[in-house]
């Protein structure tokens, strides 16, 4: 609170002590919180020749911040430019460097104002043969004719920061150059008093408090000091967020499967095989389901019906299984080796294994040609010894 009046007193004494000219700047000591961006609007209609503009600011008061609309003021004397005060981050608080006029422009803490105040120097008039000139460019004339003009085109790039202050968290990094420096040692004539009147009008319109409008004044700029009311007042606008594009899906991204090894089936085109019979289409409620495994899940079950001939043999058809026709090279965990007896196949079931190991191969078959061998001979009973001379062998024995 100390701080702001003595503030206060400062550029009262200023104004009466000095009101011609000073080699000193007003420095007015304030917050430790930063001021708000600035706010967004259309310069009003200039009331008449001879007016130069002076751009809005913030102002700080026992309240907090409040807005000081911009507005078209006459300068002091012939030759004289203003330089816009602004907020600068010194010692760990935010400190107000008060404008004032000179022949040349001077450092204001690089604050895009606008309106020919970009930041360094001012693109929207000059000094010519003690006559103002005006950019067309740059100032709004309204319905005022304006004899003295030029035109120089003056880039302002809409989407730019509005940020209000110098150093510090957030503010502008722009240092003096060396034409500003040697500006602000030159002589300087303080605000004017409708300047300072301006001032005070808007430090006790509540409306304009910082706390009140967040940013966003009804009294953004005026055509003359002091006139808060009237055709000539500017309210400020909406600031509309930065467009940001869509994502843009890439070309093809639809066929792109997430798992390369598993193609997806949009992308794979069948490969038609010479020789297999047409086949009805599958209705979508019988479509297979295709598995991490390669299997087939079916829907439904239903018994085997046709048998279509492919070129391994006889595969039943059923009407819950779609046929697709064989890949000219199948992957190897798919391959189907050939059944040289091939079986019946059993009814669809709820999903189809793989066929079993095939039998142990049979003894192989004698040819025809071959010969037949006999029979063995009976086994006949052990020799028994022979007969004494003088007799027979019989079936009984010796006679």
């Amino acid at each position: 609170m100390n701080m702001r009046r003595s503030c206060s007193v400062i550029l009262l004494l200023f104004a009466l002590v000095l009101p011609v000219a000073s080699q000193a700047q007003v420095i007015c000591i304030s917050n430790v919180s930063p001021p708000p961006e600035l706010p967004v609007y259309e310069q009003p209609p200039i009331p008449a020749s001879g007016y130069l503009w002076s751009p809005g600011y913030w102002g700080s008061g026992p309240n907090g911040y409040f807005w000081v609309p911009g507005t078209w003021v006459q300068p002091p004397s012939v030759g004289l430019l203003w330089t816009p005060g602004y907020w600068g981050w010194r010692d760990g608080i935010y400190v107000w460097s008060a404008g004032y006029w000179g022949p040349h422009i001077g450092f204001y803490g690089g604050v895009d104002y606008g309106f020919g105040y970009g930041g360094v120097g001012y693109e929207g008039g000059r000094w010519e043969n003690g006559v103002f000139a005006y950019n067309r460019t740059v100032n709004n004339f309204g319905g005022v004719t304006i004899n003295n003009v030029y035109e120089k085109t003056v880039i302002v790039d809409p989407g730019a920061a509005r940020v209000s202050f110098n150093g510090g968290s957030g503010g502008t990094t722009v240092r003096p150059t060396p034409e500003e420096e040697a500006a602000a040692h030159e002589q300087h004539v303080a605000a004017i008093p409708a300047q300072l009147q301006h001032e005070r009008t808007a430090s006790a319109n509540t409306a304009l408090l910082a706390s009140e409008n967040h940013g966003h004044p009804a009294i953004a700029a005026t055509s003359k000091p002091g006139e808060f009311t009237g055709k000539g007042v500017v309210a400020a606008r909406e600031v509309t967020p930065s467009h940001t594009l869509p994502s843009v899906k890439p070309a093809g991204a639809a066929a792109i499967d997430k798992n390369p090894a598993s193609p997806s089936p949009q992308a794979v085109k069948p490969n038609p095989s010479p020789g297999l019979a047409k086949l009805p289409k599958t209705k979508p409620d019988e479509a297979v389901a295709p598995d991490h495994a390669g299997s087939k899940t079916l829907d439904k079950k239903e018994p085997a019906n046709d048998q279509v001939k492919q070129n391994t043999g006889s595969l039943p058809k059923s009407s819950n299984i779609e046929a697709k026709p064989l890949a000219a090279t199948p992957p190897p965990s798919q391959a189907v080796k050939p059944n040289p007896q091939p079986k019946p196949a059993p009814a669809a079931a709820a999903a189809i294994k793989p066929p079993p190991p095939p039998p142990p191969p049979a003894r192989p078959a004698v040819a025809a040609s071959a010969k037949t061998l006999p029979p063995p001979p009976p086994l006949r009973p052990a020799a028994k010894p022979a007969c004494p001379p003088g007799k027979t062998m019989t079936p009984s024995g010796c006679k």
